[in-house]
């Protein structure tokens, strides 16, 4: 079964950028509302940027990771949703849910399809007089170098972050060196269950740069190939210094199989197959002979490495959405009135404040930042978030106001967090009574009180 791509209006078609689960689920929910869509995917099938780490287990629950208008599309195919209490790899998200709701959207959606650029039709972003009455002007560049130009009565952009990883250098910028040491650096947490990749790593160093749960993860497996070839070593680049919080909340993490993570990169430090290197922002990175030498910017040297894994973060790819009057903030790149509720140093993302159309709005209306992309900077994110916003956004597309703005968010008691965890775990719960909240939380804007829960995830 698939949805035909017969228009019942004359308007054109809402334009999505990217086939992801946010993506598919704003489909989805504009198909709900007789609304048309049109999913633009840069990639050849859906969740394209998943499966590229379709070997990592997520931290979230089947649960949480489906969207209730996508699942109605799928009931009739005999799709039937995974065990709610199992955690999937991104590649079973990718080939138990993504791809079957793409293949039901049909000719909705337009593989091998990239975005070059979004503008009103006719005004580029100075020009305002009749801006609001014309519809957006949306540039594909097809897998075959064909270019197009479609229009659209509203863009939805969920293209996520995934394309734009952070860097090496410690100042944002890459460090001096980095691109002509391009192939000795990955950006990805590696699959060593793919030959090649484990004899990249094996018998080798290599220098881990990152704090977070990717960072984790890449240490642990590191590790876990030091155990049987020899000579495997990790050495772990922290910017900062070595505090109670570095290796996460550990036994006491209310969402387990994350503390499990940070707890076995402590051990892979404590027993010595990774040694961990504080305070050290990297400025260059130079070459003796076929490895890499890192400098930092008080002029410390680390010894030579043969591989680097960065993983210090991801942001959002703006470029194609310059002629738009976007309202970001000056530091997340979230939408202004989002990145207070969103921002790392206040929230996790179990205590994230519900919101929808109106923080997610901007001074070029009828333009939305979804998903991962609407965070910007901020870790935070989570999917069933992701799904609320497409809710909201999609009712006020339809002209449901009072739909957009009765915008809730229901944190379950267990992995609300999609993160990057180990992918050599059974995908089941890691333990009973786990989670990012200890009570399912429930809030609405307009209450006045923010979302809260017992403690962040």
């Amino acid at each position: 079964m698939s949805i035909k791509n017969v228009p019942t209006t004359d308007e054109p078609p809402v334009v999505v950028i990217g086939a992801g689960p946010v993506g598919l689920a704003a489909a989805a929910r504009l198909v709900e509302r007789g609304v048309e869509p049109l999913v633009l995917e840069a990639g050849p099938s859906a969740g394209t940027a998943v499966r590229e780490w379709s070997h990592v287990r997520l931290f979230s629950r089947w649960a949480e990771i489906t969207d209730p208008a996508a699942e109605k599309l799928l009931a009739p195919t005999g799709w039937v949703r995974p065990d709610g209490a199992a955690y999937p790899t991104g590649g079973d998200w990718a080939k138990q849910y993504l791809q079957p709701l793409a293949d039901v959207l049909g000719d909705k959606v337009r593989y091998g399809a990239t975005v070059t650029g979004v503008a009103r039709a006719g005004r580029d972003r100075v020009v305002g007089s009749g801006r609001d009455e014309q519809p957006f002007a949306v540039h594909i560049l097809s897998a075959d170098g064909r270019e197009e130009r479609i229009s659209a009565r509203a863009v939805i952009d969920a293209s996520g972050t995934w394309s734009l990883p952070g860097p090496l250098g410690a100042d944002g910028l890459p460090a001096l060196g980095e691109k002509a040491t391009a192939g000795r650096i990955s950006y990805r947490i590696p699959d060593l269950g793919d030959p090649a990749v484990r004899a990249r790593y094996a018998g080798r160093r290599t220098a881990v740069v990152g704090s977070g749960a990717s960072a984790f993860t890449a240490l642990a497996v590191l590790a876990d190939l030091a155990k049987e070839e020899p000579g495997t070593h990790a050495v772990w680049i922290l910017r900062r210094g070595i505090t109670g919080s570095t290796f996460g909340g550990g036994e006491a993490d209310q969402l387990p199989a994350r503390g499990a993570l940070g707890l076995r990169a402590k051990a892979a430090v404590d027993e010595g197959r990774a040694s961990a290197v504080t305070g050290f922002r990297t400025q260059a990175v130079e070459r003796d002979g076929a490895r890499a030498v890192l400098v930092a910017e008080d002029g410390r040297r680390l010894d030579p490495v043969d591989e680097l894994i960065v993983l210090t973060g991801l942001r959002p790819d703006l470029s194609f959405l310059s002629e738009l009057r976007l309202g970001l903030d000056d530091r997340l790149q979230a939408p202004t009135a989002l990145a207070p509720l969103i921002d790392p140093d206040v929230h996790s993302c179990g205590t994230v404040h519900p919101h929808g159309v109106n923080e997610l709005s901007h001074p070029e209306q009828g333009v939305y930042l979804v998903g991962m992309k609407s965070y910007g900077r901020a870790p935070t994110f989570l999917a069933m978030t992701g799904y609320e916003q497409v809710r909201s956004v999609t009712a006020a597309i339809a002209g449901d106001r009072a739909a957009a703005e009765r915008v809730e968010l229901t944190l379950p008691q267990t992995g609300v967090c999609g993160g990057a965890g180990l992918f050599d775990e059974p995908g089941t719960a890691p333990a009973e009574n786990g989670g990012c909240c200890a009570t399912p939380v429930t809030a609405q804007t307009g209450t006045g009180t923010p979302a809260t829960a017992s403690s962040g995830c």
